[in-house]
């Protein structure tokens, strides 16, 4: 049955793309449990927090993405062995330094929101209004988390750009 009111055939780039957000998440959820484990030094308990509250979000995120190609009327990639083969954010040992931590989570971000945006693209072809609003609201999530982990690893005598107050 076609409750969507969608035409299936023209959903498929849609759900093979949220798949590979799906397999990006779930990298990014490991990748996060792994810093949050092995986090040392001064920012310990900062960054140890704060990987909590990402990995905490994330799972949310899997659930929901996977959910959403199940309303879509497909099965979501479920094997970790396909995500590593699917997925865009890239396994990595996780004894590293808190500064490299937040850079590769930085990195993957960027890969993330490229992604969501690829998925962005292929719903507006369809009017896949479910998928955009729940894509979007994840965008402006995962961009505030970004300012957040960027302004972390700034030095406090750092600045934004400050171009537009010059100009008033």
């Amino acid at each position: 049955m076609n409750y969507l009111n969608m035409n299936e055939k023209k959903l498929l780039p849609v759900v093979l793309e949220l798949n590979i957000l799906l397999a990006d998440y779930n990298i990014y959820y490991q990748k996060l449990r792994g810093f949050h484990w092995n986090i040392l030094g001064k920012n310990f308990f900062d960054l140890h927090n704060k990987f909590e509250e990402l990995y905490n979000d994330a799972k949310i995120k899997i659930d929901e993405i996977a959910e959403r190609i199940l309303t879509l009327q497909h099965h979501p990639v479920s094997q970790f062995k396909e995500y590593i083969k699917m997925a865009t954010v890239e396994e990595i040992i996780p004894l590293i330094k808190d500064t490299e931590m937040v850079e590769e989570l930085l990195r993957d971000h960027k890969k993330i929101l490229a992604q969501m945006r690829i998925i962005l693209m292929h719903a507006e072809e369809v009017t896949d209004e479910g998928t955009i609003d729940m894509i979007g609201a994840y965008i402006g999530e995962l961009e505030k988390s970004s300012w957040m982990l960027n302004a972390w690893s700034k030095n406090t005598s750092d600045q934004l750009d400050t171009s537009i107050i010059k100009q008033v």
